[in-house]
């Protein structure tokens, strides 16, 4: 018996648009299988599955379907996560089939659209941030994070300038310490004031001439602007040193304040939370960085160049720290990022920044005389608020509050974090959402901060999982398979 429903991917690399043409596939007789496989591969008999009618199927799966939460069919207030609704033409446009269906392998002669917009987006990337350089390569803000310190660590090098260490403050980002240790460096740890800002006197205890980066989040993981920021930068230049600027938070000041502007030397983009692409799951995400043009030569190859109205992969960098990624990148996130950015011009991006800092304050305006924000009485794009008082009088923790918000169709924002916050709760609403559902997200909050503790200890209430034991659940995972 032949199989000839098998079809196998042809690209004409020759044709620039040219779909990709759908040949038969190469058919291997059934009587040869048991000589291409080991015996041990082979199954005794067929696999017994069932026999099941077509609607009991499709019931099945959108009845799991209703059992998701999503930014699509919830509000997800998650800090520092920043899960915003994705505009379904950014969907569209990353699947357009000039994009989808190009082949990694194909010449720059026959993938000039895709070029151009990549080009483009390193240029957009380039203006906002205020650096001149852009790597489009990193898979992830982590990621990216990692590819900067390697950047700088290769700079350090040419120049022979032996550097060891990278300050990082309390508040930072987890991933912060970890990209500097498996670049190589040693992290040390940055004091921040009772306020939530660097520690200026323990900056100057620790910073000397075997610091080669400061990382720094500005605005911070606590939803604050740093105010001694160009100080900051001209105390670890003075020294030698770089600025690196976790952009995870660029959402707070698109067409505001620019981080090269601000003495920033490195920063990466979370294109997820800033320009919307798709957020969850473990990936597949980018993370672009940004740099000054002394760190240029040393950014990942290739970087996208255009020499008069053509665009090619310039892989002729001697200095570069090589790849960091297999092809490319991520190129869909980043299309839809490119929409994005596209959709909004400059004046719009500088719109969702104050939207979302708008937002955010309203939020915060409205819910901290019962869950106070220990770093005062404004914010950028999220507050951190502490539910320290009510673990005192109600033995009620951020955890039963994260939990019981699940009850009422709300995801739980972050817990925990930053570890400077006593029973943190990091709230952030974003520029995608309205006043009434700020409105109703503060009154859910009311009623549960009211409610029995016993009640919120058995949170939540509706949902298909209740709560388990989440450290043994991600160290020691129970795989079920149901008969």
């Amino acid at each position: 018996m032949r199989n000839t429903h098998d079809t196998k991917l042809i690209f004409d690399l020759s044709k620039p648009g040219r779909r990709a043409a759908r040949l038969p596939a190469c058919d291997v007789p059934e009587r040869d299988l048991a000589e291409l496989l080991p015996a041990a591969a082979l199954a005794d008999a067929p696999p017994a599955l069932p026999e099941v009618p077509d609607p009991q199927v499709i019931r099945h799966l959108v009845n799991l379907s209703t059992l998701t939460m999503s930014v699509d069919t919830n509000f997800y207030p998650l800090g520092s996560c920043t899960m915003k609704y994705n505009p379904k033409r950014n969907e569209r446009a990353a699947a357009m089939p000039g994009f989808a269906d190009v082949h990694p392998y194909q010449s720059d002669a026959t993938i000039q659209g895709m070029l151009e917009v990549l080009y483009n987006m390193q240029e957009s990337l380039q203006e906002i941030s205020g650096l001149p350089a852009c790597s489009l390569q990193p898979a992830a803000g982590a990621h990216g994070e990692l590819t900067a310190l390697l950047v700088a660590a290769a700079y350090f090098r040419d120049i022979d300038e032996p550097r060891t260490k990278v300050l990082c403050p309390d508040n930072a980002h987890g991933t912060n310490p970890a990209s500097a240790a498996m670049a190589g460096f040693d992290a040390i740890t940055l004091k921040t004031t009772a306020d939530g800002y660097v520690d200026l006197d323990d900056l100057d205890a620790k910073l000397d001439e075997s610091v080669a980066v400061l990382m720094i989040t500005n605005p911070s993981t606590l939803g604050l602007f740093e105010p001694n920021m160009r100080e900051i930068a001209d105390r670890v230049h003075a020294k030698g040193g770089l600025i690196y600027l976790d952009g995870a938070n660029m959402n707070a000041i698109l067409g505001i304040t620019r981080p090269g502007d601000f003495g920033a030397d490195m920063q990466h983009y979370n294109p997820h939370k800033t320009f919307s692409g798709p957020h969850g799951g473990g990936g597949p995400g980018a993370g672009p960085i940004c740099v000054t043009d002394k760190l240029a030569p040393y950014l990942p190859a290739p970087i996208v160049r255009k020499s008069g109205e053509d665009y090619s992969l310039d892989f002729d960098m001697p200095k570069s720290i090589g790849r960091v990624r297999a092809f490319f990148g991520n190129v869909g996130v980043l299309l839809r990022a490119y929409a994005y950015i596209r959709t909004h011009g400059p004046d719009g991006l500088k719109r969702v920044s104050e939207n979302a800092v708008l937002n955010a304050n309203y939020l915060l305006s409205r819910v901290k005389h019962i869950l106070p924000v220990p770093q005062g009485n404004r914010c950028m794009h999220e507050f951190v608020a502490s539910g320290k008082d009510l673990k005192r009088d109600k033995d009620i923790s951020a955890m039963d509050i994260a939990k019981r918000l699940l009850d009422f169709g709300v995801h739980a924002p972050t817990v925990y974090f930053p570890l400077t916050v006593p029973e943190a709760i990091m709230v952030e609403p974003t520029e995608t959402e309205s006043k009434e559902t700020l409105d109703a997200f503060a009154e859910i909050l009311f009623r549960i901060t009211e409610e029995d503790a016993q009640t919120l200890h058995d949170a939540p209430h509706t949902t298909a999982v209740s709560r388990p034991d989440e450290v043994r659940a991600a160290r020691q995972p129970v795989l079920v398979h149901a008969e």
